[in-house]
């Protein structure tokens, strides 16, 4: 009788506890594909190829050439309406950021009804057309409109001031439009932030304002950036608001897109326009999330 010491190794099997839970993973990962895919299409469709083809049709003159971006940044016009819209979306950002902080502090200092009404009030704007919102202000501001006529009827001047067809009347229509997207992020992140630690700024001998500055708005700052940035990119493609609210020389680069496509039938160099626009927004989010990513790593390494 012989006997067979040969060892034969164990099979590994799929059974076990470790094995159900891999199947498992692998078909919420499946699932998680398909509830992405019809986003991802649509963005493609909508989005994606649009921009692909605005892009090839700006080097097309017709043929293949950079002549559209040598005319836009050769031409002082050109540039200058760039740097003035780049001005506007500036000026528009701080005056939203100088207004809505304190709106957003308030809606975080009152609870029940009172923050319920100050968010109702803030979200009324978006129930509302910008074409009528951006209307009613060229009822107010031109020289027979309320403002001048409530002035006037005052005594306040004698003359109306001209405030529509003006830097300033785009200005303060942006503002108000673009006010709301300042105040949601605001909201947000200081809802987060714990209110004693301006109590325990006092109690160690800091002044309120002391305080503020060097504990509060700190950690204020993502929802400053987040807002700030938001506005910002917004702002620098308004047209119907400048186009009602603004004269000729007030012109942005959303006005000059739709002046080359629509009245000089100039699709290459509007794509030419519209791509620069996009380029320097995306640059810009670019270079603040960089900015971020080096201001956490500082952060966490100290």
């Amino acid at each position: 009788m012989s006997v067979d010491l040969t060892y034969s190794a164990p099979v590994p099997t799929l059974s076990g506890p470790g094995a159900g839970r891999r199947e498992r993973s692998r078909s919420r990962g499946w699932i998680w594909y398909l509830l992405m895919a019809p986003a991802v299409l649509l963005i493609a469709i909508f989005f994606v190829w649009p921009v692909f083809l605005m892009a090839v049709e700006s080097f097309l003159g017709p043929d293949l050439t950079l002549e559209n971006y040598r005319t836009f940044f050769g031409s002082p016009i050109y540039t200058q309406v760039l740097g003035r819209t780049f001005g506007v979306a500036a000026l528009v950002t701080v005056l939203c950021l100088a207004l809505g902080y304190p709106y957003a502090y308030l809606m975080t200092i009152t609870s029940g009804w009172k923050r319920t009404m100050l968010l109702g009030i803030i979200l009324i704007p978006f129930w509302t057309s910008l074409l009528v919102r951006s209307i009613a202000w060229v009822f107010l501001l031109q020289d027979t409109g309320a403002i001048n006529s409530l002035l006037i009827g005052t005594g306040v001047i004698q003359e109306p001031i001209s405030m529509i067809r003006t830097m300033f009347g785009v200005s303060l229509g942006m503002t108000q439009v673009l006010l709301p997207f300042m105040v949601l992020p605001l909201f947000g992140t200081l809802l987060t932030i714990d209110s004693s630690l301006q109590k325990a700024s006092a109690s160690l001998g800091a002044r309120p304002s002391v305080g503020f500055w060097r504990v509060y708005f700190p950690l204020s700052l993502p929802g400053v950036i987040a807002g700030s940035l938001l506005v910002f990119v917004l702002a620098l493609g308004f047209y119907i608001t400048p186009a009602l609210l603004g004269g000729p020389q007030d012109m942005m680069l959303g006005q000059l897109i739709v002046q080359q496509i629509s009245q000089v039938l100039n699709w290459g160099m509007g794509s030419a326009i519209a791509m620069v626009l996009l380029v320097s927004a995306l640059g810009l989010i670019g270079l603040v999330g960089l900015l971020l990513n080096r201001h956490s790593r500082r952060a966490d390494a100290g």
